[in-house]
């Protein structure tokens, strides 16, 4: 009867489990989600196609295959995209201040979706590629490493 109760119980686990180890098989996360999970720590992904590093106030959105332009930032936010014209992956940031855009592999436009101050793209060096004032967007050249907030 113990023996009976145990192969039982070993089923039902197995039947339950499978369908979880199933799925974790054949999810896949998106190119960009991977490259930016390995190259900023500390990112949760909560889908295929998004990651968030909630010390950092950031959001990455990848562009999904049912999407072919992410749109403008959310209002009181500010967005680094990996194409011009404010296409492609999207990196949201929420806390105005200087921020790495290493989680992009490269940027093509900037969107200040914020009421007041500006948005500046920066390389390494510190010298500004492209600016987004209140409400407004630019695209950047390539070598963008940062983005610098003001009030």
């Amino acid at each position: 009867m113990k023996r009976t109760i145990t192969a039982i119980a070993a089923l039902v686990l197995a039947l339950v489990l499978s369908p979880a180890a199933a799925n974790a098989e054949t999810d896949e996360l998106h190119p960009d989600v991977e490259y930016a999970l390995e190259a900023v720590p500390g990112g949760i992904a909560v889908s295929d196609t998004e990651v968030v590093w909630p010390a950092l106030g950031m959001i990455l959105e990848a562009e999904s295959a049912m999407q072919r332009a992410v749109g403008s930032c959310a209002t009181g936010t500010y967005c680094a995209y990996a194409q011009p014209g404010l296409n492609g992956t999207k990196l949201t940031f929420t806390i105005c201040a200087n921020v790495s855009t290493s989680a992009l592999q490269t940027v093509g436009s900037i969107a200040n979706g914020r009421t007041s101050g500006s948005v500046r793209a920066r390389n390494s060096s510190g010298t500004t590629l492209a600016t987004a004032g209140a409400n407004g967007s630019a695209n950047v050249g390539g070598g963008t490493t940062n983005l610098l907030c003001t009030l």
